[in-house]
């Protein structure tokens, strides 16, 4: 018994010993490692840092996103004026009266001068027919647009009216239209464009031909701009000879700008035709049948084939007038 007692003390007490060697060791081991991660943590952070900063430097310049707007149809009838959101003129530092570069389809481009509009979001622009016809596009297109500086005042200016909107007109065309349409306007004009001078209880029609600027003749490449401004001191010269419609090539003849007092049908009618044209994928998504068919009813000269004319140039559709009456004489016959 005295034996085994004895040799059992001493095995206690070897094993109390061996933890306390243990624990302490540890705790050895752990201020150790600490230290270590003390004295490693900064070069370490600090090759990190570098690390980033290196990549961030050998990374790729990223893209600048373009600027690209859907037309809206226009509330005014300045065809030299495009309207834009304020948040819109505050992200591209635009201030009123500075001058733009509309690029649309076709390559075409035209240069107008920025305006603010309230009622409008900063996904959309407003466009008259006149300008839209100049971009080669419809409503709720896609147009691109950027900021012109150091845009030149023009020397010499020709312009020529077309032949059809001056018939029967008699008197002086420069004084009547002309002169009142840019007189202390300082209008932006483009080789190429048209625009709608009213005067006398009539409107013109009249087109650039040429843009000349001091230094010389604005002239360049296929597809670069040609444009200034037409100041006070700037010659503007109207071509004796006047031009065909059928001589200039554009996109349409008719537009919702040219109907008045219709705007309660026109809504419907861009609701009920132009959306399913436009954006047939939108009834797909919801499992709604578009309109097939929708008929027009009123007293004769209440506007509705020019609304259907409007309509099929607008959305780019192919536009047939049946006349009935005419069909069913011929039947008789």
């Amino acid at each position: 018994m005295a034996i085994d007692k004895a040799s059992a003390s001493p095995v206690g007490k070897k094993k109390g010993t061996g933890k306390k060697k243990k624990a302490a060791a540890a705790a050895a081991a752990a201020a150790a490692a600490a230290a270590a991660a003390e004295k490693v943590a900064p070069p370490a952070v600090a090759l990190k840092q570098e690390e980033t900063a290196a990549a961030v430097e050998d990374a790729p310049t990223p893209r600048k996103v373009k600027n690209s707007f859907i037309v809206d149809e226009a509330v005014n009838d300045d065809h030299s004026m495009v309207a834009l959101s304020k948040a819109t003129m505050a992200r591209l530092d635009l201030f009123q009266g500075d001058f733009v570069m509309l690029k649309g389809k076709k390559r075409k481009d035209t240069i107008c001068v920025a305006v603010p509009d309230e009622t409008l979001d900063d996904a959309h622009v407003r466009l008259t027919k006149t300008v839209r016809g100049n971009l080669r596009v419809h409503l709720s297109d896609p147009i691109s647009l950027a900021k012109v500086e150091n845009v030149k005042t023009g020397r010499k200016v020709v312009v020529v009216p077309f032949a059809d909107t001056i018939q029967g007109l008699k008197g002086d065309l420069f004084e009547t239209f002309v002169e009142p349409y840019f007189k202390e306007t300082y209008r932006p004009v483009r080789v190429g464009d048209t625009f709608l001078a009213r005067g006398g209880m009539r409107a013109v029609e009249f087109k650039v031909l040429s843009v000349e600027v001091e230094g010389g003749k604005e002239e360049g490449e296929e597809g670069e701009a040609k444009y200034c401004i037409v100041g006070d001191e700037t010659e503007v010269e109207i071509s004796e000879e006047a031009l065909s419609r059928e001589d200039d090539e554009r996109l349409d003849e008719l537009g919702y700008d040219d109907i008045g007092g219709c705007k309660k049908q026109l809504a419907m009618i861009r609701e009920l035709v132009e959306l399913p044209l436009r954006h047939p994928q939108l009834f797909r998504s919801v499992g709604i049948p578009p309109p097939r068919g929708v008929l027009l009813y009123g007293p004769p000269g209440s506007g509705k084939t020019m609304i259907a004319r409007a309509v099929a140039a607008e959305t780019n559709a192919y536009f047939f007038t049946i006349n009935g009456p005419e069909i069913m004489s011929k039947v008789c016959e």
